[in-house]
């Protein structure tokens, strides 16, 4: 199974990175502007709709405030297994580590998939930074 381990900082405090990152159902106004141009949340599963015009259906697993984490996988074609979590950590009063881990298969879509979690985490990045994420 590949794993892929991913992590930006971010110049922002914890509490508005963690309110955007647990607003699942507003990513593309809040957390990654650019990179999602759509998102429709209904009841657990999620649909999100990416700048290059994919489209995937996704279950939240979970939103761990305690630990600022949240859980999705996805259950379609082309993957036979995927499963994700985004979690925030406080660095200092104004910066924020965010740590992107996936587990998927099949394995040949590992450079395909590190590439979009490289390019969601730079948008997380400059929608935080801009403060773009009280939207």
């Amino acid at each position: 199974m590949a794993s892929i381990r991913r992590e930006t900082e971010v110049s922002a405090a914890i509490a508005p990175v963690w309110d955007a990152l647990r607003d699942v159902g507003r990513i593309h106004e809040r957390l990654v502007r650019g990179f999602v141009t759509h998102c429709r949340l209904e009841g657990e599963m999620r649909t999100v709709t990416f700048a290059n015009g994919m489209t995937v259906h996704e279950r939240i697993v979970t939103i761990d405030d305690g630990q600022r984490r949240v859980v999705w996988a996805v259950a379609e074609a082309p993957f036979t297994h995927y499963n994700a979590a985004v979690q925030a950590f406080a660095e200092a009063d104004d910066r924020t580590r965010l740590v992107w881990i996936a587990d998927l298969l099949p394995d040949a879509l590992e450079p395909q998939i590190a590439g979009l979690i490289e390019q969601g985490l730079a948008a997380m990045k400059r929608t935080l930074e801009q403060g773009d994420a009280n939207r």
